[in-house]
């Protein structure tokens, strides 16, 4: 049976339902890796992610807590707009800009990647003194058994409050941290508006020097 010309066409709302969705596929799948949905972004509220960790890495960065971009990937600093990895390529860390899926590569340049607080949340100003206090204790711990060089926590708020330093600045700190020297960088999070990319990463290339010098 064919369908009259000017009648109406039993597969035109499918093919129409297909065209729409297709640039919402691909949004799911830019860059070759998969994005996150809402309901998913929703429910990593408070989930934990790994830690890209080995013994005697040269630089173990701490970022504050996961948001929910990463704890629905896995990835750290994953949310889109987040310059941590910009910047740590910037910075002369990595030889080429590296995707948050590509984290696990981090150890093959003396890397690694943990967090103050394990848990995630949408915004790192919903966690209480008292959660980064025991995030602190926690770090120092995951130090002694790791034993990275440096260790380069990612906000200068989160390490004020967590290790009783109210007055602490950017940079190098002057006590270590379980045997591990101890630096202080900018919050590469996109909502840091005192930080451009450029700076960012310039914070980050004082910081590679620094390693390099030993």
């Amino acid at each position: 049976m064919t369908t009259p010309a000017n009648g109406p066409d039993p597969g035109a709302a499918a093919r129409k339902q297909a065209r729409a969705a297709q640039p919402a596929q691909a949004a799911q799948t830019a860059g070759g890796y998969p994005r996150p949905t809402r309901e998913e972004l929703a429910a990593a509220a408070h989930r934990t992610i790994p830690d890209v960790i080995a013994p005697g890495l040269a630089v173990l960065f701490v970022g504050i807590n996961p948001g929910l971009w990463s704890a629905a990937t896995g990835w750290h600093f994953a949310r889109p707009g987040n310059r941590f990895w910009p910047a740590l390529h910037r910075g002369g860390f990595t030889p080429r800009l590296l995707h948050p899926g590509e984290q696990d590569e981090l150890p093959a340049h003396g890397l690694g990647i943990t967090n103050m607080v394990e848990r995630a949340s949408a915004r790192a100003d919903e966690l209480t003194p008292a959660e980064l206090v025991e995030g602190a204790a926690i770090l120092t711990g995951k130090v002694e058994r790791h034993r990275p060089r440096w260790v380069a926590v990612v906000g200068v708020t989160a390490y004020r409050i967590g290790f009783a330093r109210p007055k602490a600045t950017f940079g190098p700190q002057p006590e270590p941290l379980a045997g591990a020297r101890l630096w202080v960088l900018p919050n590469p999070s996109g909502l840091n508006a005192h930080f451009t990319p450029e700076t960012l990463g310039a914070a980050f290339g004082e910081l590679r020097t620094a390693v390099a010098a030993g």
